[in-house]
């Protein structure tokens, strides 16, 4: 059967530039490509990298990934698919949140884990007798599949080298998806030796793992990292903040080859902290959180979220001094955006404070609800300017570290300061060349 599997085009920040979605190949296509690949025709389509549809090739079936912010484009594609026969698929973190903002869009729903949905997806299409929805909440670690990373066209992306170790988070905050009820129940690992086989397979000596919480279970990760000492590779990963409660594991991730870490702060205001039911942050530890992390040199990418309740006027200034008094190396931020089926979004359309329902606007850097104490105009303000406040030239060389020198330049001014003049580098030298060598400079490998 011939089946396209196609992620649509998302929508970028103020701040974002190509460099954005040309980072690193999503998983979640290549993972269903995995899955069904045998006996069939895949083709991968990312609307991201200029990858264009042709709706008139009249596959068997078209699979759509979606997040909330793609959802209306999702739905484009799917009518024009439509106008041929041709049956569509959606699935991905939205459809599986919040089913019923999809239902009536698309033929049919994949729901949970597509290891086991779509093959059976596939097998139902054949026998026609393909049903309106599958679902799957839960997964074994064996069932986990590796990613069709032959299927990657590498001239696409900067960098390649993204590997799953685990699916989940233990932790349930009131505005992350993990809070929504088709996924709040569900965190596992991969087994190890499945997760170091593609490590081997992408060949590279940087490795940036892509879960939602890295240290999850803890003896899953105390015990990889001991297995990947000998591989000697480099690699970064996303923490919670109370990796500072697990004994030894900083000196355990050092020895193994960590040299990033990107945790969710959120907020330096201890109250909005606690209004998000992140309970695995402790705000009077945050200064100690990062001095220990900073003591093994590895490098911190902070997240923080705008516009909670307790948020007000004084929240951007206090936040930008934290900041560059803690030399935080990176920054993500966001503007708090109630995705549909959150606890966040329920609480909010109760006190009716959602002000607008256009989905494409969920992308973290609009207002689309009424916060409690700053106006709209003020919090997206504030978002904006703190973005170009972190990364002005003065704050850079004020943030500017003892380790990894070189990595924390080319992020900042390649990547944030200057990003869009490497995009138009990038066009010309190409994104998978500069991205080698930055991987080059960085870490020396």
């Amino acid at each position: 059967m011939k089946i396209t599997l196609i992620q649509p085009l998302m929508q970028l920040r103020p701040m974002d530039t190509s460099l954005k979605t040309r980072m690193a190949p999503s998983l979640g296509l290549l993972t269903v490509a995995q899955s069904i690949r045998e006996g069939n025709s895949i083709e991968l389509l990312n609307e991201n990298v200029g990858d264009e549809i042709d709706f008139s090739s009249r596959p068997d079936i078209v699979g759509i990934t979606v997040t909330v912010d793609t959802l209306t484009r999702a739905r484009e594609i799917a009518s024009e698919f439509h106008k041929f026969g041709v049956p569509v698929v959606a699935g991905g973190i939205q459809i599986t949140s919040c089913p019923d903002s999809a239902r009536e869009y698309f033929d049919v729903l994949c729901i949970g884990f597509a290891e086991k949905t779509w093959p059976k997806i596939i097998a139902d299409l054949k026998s026609g007798n393909l049903k309106t929805e599958y679902s799957s909440l839960t997964i074994a670690p064996h069932e986990i599949m590796s990613p069709a990373y032959d299927l990657i066209d590498f001239k696409k992306y900067l960098y390649v080298n993204v590997v799953s170790a685990s699916r989940g988070c233990p932790f349930k905050c009131d505005f992350c998806y993990n809070s929504t009820a088709n996924i709040r129940h569900s965190f596992v690992n991969r087994r190890i030796d499945d997760v170091i086989n593609d490590i081997k397979m992408l060949g590279r000596r940087h490795i940036m793992f892509i879960d939602d919480n890295f240290i999850g279970n803890p003896h899953w990760t105390e015990e990889f990292c001991h297995r990947i000492k000998p591989l000697g590779i480099k690699w970064n990963a996303a923490v919670s903040a109370n990796i500072i409660d697990i004994p030894g594991m900083l000196d355990l991730m050092k020895e193994s080859g960590c040299k990033g870490l990107f945790i969710g702060f959120e907020s330096i205001n201890e109250k909005s902290v606690k209004d998000t039911n992140k309970k695995q942050n402790n705000v009077k530890r945050y200064d100690y959180i990062v001095k220990e992390i900073h003591r093994h040199g590895i490098m911190i990418n902070a997240s923080f979220v705008f516009g909670l309740d307790d948020d007000d006027p004084t929240t951007f200034d206090r936040t930008l001094d934290w900041i560059v008094t803690n030399k935080i190396e990176t920054v993500t931020s966001h503007i708090l955006t109630p995705y549909p089926g959150t606890a966040q979004y329920a609480r909010m359309f109760a006190e009716g404070r959602i002000t607008n329902t256009d989905q494409q606007l969920y992308n973290t850097s609009n207002v689309v609800f009424r916060p409690k104490k700053l106006s709209s105009e003020q919090l997206r303000k504030g978002y904006i300017d703190i973005y170009k406040r972190i990364y002005s030239l003065s704050n850079i060389l004020r943030r500017f570290p003892r380790y990894q020198r070189t990595g924390y330049l080319l992020f900042n001014f390649l990547y944030r300061k200057y990003g869009k003049l490497t995009e138009r580098i990038c066009s010309i030298v190409g994104y998978n060349r500069i991205g080698y060598i930055c991987e080059k400079l960085s870490f020396k490998i």
